[in-house]
């Protein structure tokens, strides 16, 4: 039923819990981060330090809702950052440790990292040649490589992909102009399991394992799904004890994107209209091209509380889409048990990550608001948007 080729479902979506809050109380639309999930998430992850004596960072270009920082930092060693903004979020509402990899340090930026950052990775020795001299002990300083090794099914997720432009190659690697690097780091992963990190690792060591005796960290980089029901965490504890006994030397970091607040919150919606055009469609007040614009970039389609995949024959089948003008605003086909009803509350899982930090306000459709709801229930709102961020977002 979807009009969507090559669909991705997510199959890692939890229920447990969504289901016994009272969603009639919520404004819409609103993103709802559970503190109480989010907290099991941040203990799973601490798990892993404790237990190998790696370090995880929160890689804030997945989530950087600074209102729960006083929480995360409680378990998790520092953030990691992309950009000038990200790494000024970082330093002053997170603290500890503050990585940063960034494609393009510029003249005019490099100050800008160097003041916030204590961790920096080059992405090319163009890039190392050209400020080294005004990073060397100042922040510690490392360099990406590719390991020309897919693991990720999804091109534009693949940071190996063939022309990739990310990390330095093994053939373009310059093993006299080291001098001065801390660290090494690949990130080859996204959404994968420990199996995944497995296979990387070993193409890793085999490539750049030459040089890791002159190096103080290496980092592992993201798209590790440790928070997931499924994932192998004793796989991970093998592994990343293996690689601390055979490299006693070296810090070992993770930053994973996802797992800090996988499945910790939704975006609650509510039906404005419903009409039919050779198919029962449902108007949301929620977007997939400004609120969820993964949707349509992966594509993939999001999961919805007591609805499924439309499937044929159902008789209450609906396409959501959603308020702005693009034709291809359209969140997906769903079945739901009973008829929707104008006012009713959609509830969509798994919008805490890659949905905040993304939006926009295309079309002058609002952002939704930012909430949080703690392990008894009640419901507070962080963050309103008004016509004014909207308008300074212009000129």
């Amino acid at each position: 039923m979807s009009n969507k080729e090559n669909i991705f479902i997510e199959p890692w979506i939890e229920t447990e819990g969504w289901d016994k809050i009272d969603f009639s109380k919520i404004e819409t639309p609103s993103y709802v981060v559970s503190l109480e999930k989010l907290e099991n998430n941040l203990k799973i992850l601490k798990g892993v330090e404790e237990k190998t004596g790696a370090h995880i960072l929160m890689a804030l270009k997945g989530f950087s809702m600074f209102s729960t920082f006083p929480l995360i930092k409680k378990y998790l060693r520092g953030s990691e950052a992309s950009s000038v903004n990200e790494v000024r979020l970082g330093c002053e509402e997170f603290g500890k440790e503050t990585h940063v990899f960034s494609p393009s340090y510029t003249d005019e930026n490099i100050k800008e990292y160097i003041k916030y950052a204590d961790h920096l990775v080059f992405n090319s020795f163009s890039q190392w040649n050209k400020f080294k001299s005004k990073c060397i002990g100042k922040v510690s300083c490392g360099l990406r490589v590719n390991l020309e090794h897919s693991e990720v099914e999804t091109s534009m997720y693949d940071p190996s992909s063939e022309k990739s432009h990310f990390g330095v190659t093994f053939a373009n690697f310059e093993k006299e102009n080291i001098t001065g690097l801390e660290g090494l780091h690949f990130h080859n992963l996204c959404e994968l399991n420990a199996d995944a990190l497995a296979r990387s690792l070993k193409v890793f060591e085999e490539k750049f394992g030459e040089f890791l005796s002159q190096m103080k960290w290496v980092n592992f980089g993201g798209g590790h799904h440790i928070t997931r029901k499924d994932y192998d965490l004793e796989l991970l504890y093998k592994i990343l004890n293996a690689f601390k006994k055979k490299y006693p030397h070296l810090e070992v970091y993770l930053e994973p994107g996802e797992a800090v607040a996988l499945n910790a919150g939704i975006l609650a919606a509510s039906v404005v209209d419903i009409f039919k055009n050779g198919i029962n469609i449902a108007v949301l007040d929620v977007s997939a091209t400004t609120h969820m614009p993964d949707v349509l970039e992966m594509p993939y389609l999001p999961s919805i509380l007591d609805a499924t995949e439309a499937k044929e024959g159902k008789e209450h089948n609906y396409r959501l889409v959603g308020p702005s003008c693009l034709t291809g605003d359209v969140i997906g086909e769903y079945s739901f048990n009973e008829p929707l009803k104008i006012g009713q509350k959609i509830v969509f899982l798994n919008m805490a990550i890659y949905t905040m930090v993304k939006n926009n306000t295309f079309n002058g459709v609002n952002l939704p608001n930012i909430t949080t709801v703690d392990k008894t229930g009640k419901i507070k709102i962080i963050k309103k948007f008004y016509y004014k961020d909207f308008k300074n977002r212009l000129s």
